[in-house]
């Protein structure tokens, strides 16, 4: 099963569509970190993060991980070696934190762009994730979270996602 993006406000898989919300200044092929713009291809997807402090773990085909406070996701161009990967949070590396305040990271699937072998300055951080009001990410594709849940619910491991 394939989540395609068709547009910025558009995620549909098989007969479902969902409203949805991408990257402040649209989708690009030429990705660089930190432009606000939201990869466009094909591209495989990883493990389900969640946070169990606040949602019962969902139903679902992938991998489930518990997100912990020590949890983040590095996007420092200075550290090769753990660009766009989980690591261990360390204050002198810049991160994404996966533990936030507000809401958006309670239930994230990492998008595998520029992740076997990750292109330093070519982008990181690349999610699914929460959103309440639909405003533009940073660069990922955003869901509210009936839809994420039901979206759970109809991918499998091997499910890819189609970004137009």
């Amino acid at each position: 099963m394939t989540i395609f993006v068709k547009n910025k406000h558009t995620l549909q898989i098989g007969e479902f569509k969902f409203r949805c919300s991408i990257g402040k200044k649209g989708s690009t092929i030429n990705k660089k970190e930190g432009d606000k713009k939201t990869p466009k291809g094909t591209f495989e997807i990883e493990n389900l993060y969640f946070r169990k402090n606040r949602i019962i773990k969902p139903s679902t085909s992938l991998k489930c991980i518990e997100i912990k406070k020590n949890m983040g996701w590095c996007d420092d161009i200075n550290f090769p070696r753990k660009y766009n990967k989980l690591f261990k949070i360390d204050k002198k590396v810049s991160h994404e934190k996966l533990t936030r305040k507000d809401h958006i990271y309670d239930l994230l699937i990492p998008i595998k762009y520029n992740y076997k072998k990750p292109i330093i300055g070519k982008g990181s951080c690349i999610f699914i994730h929460l959103t309440k009001d639909y405003k533009p990410t940073a660069g990922c594709v955003a869901l509210k979270e009936k839809d994420f849940l039901i979206m759970l619910k109809l991918i499998k491991k091997n499910s890819k996602i189609k970004i137009f």
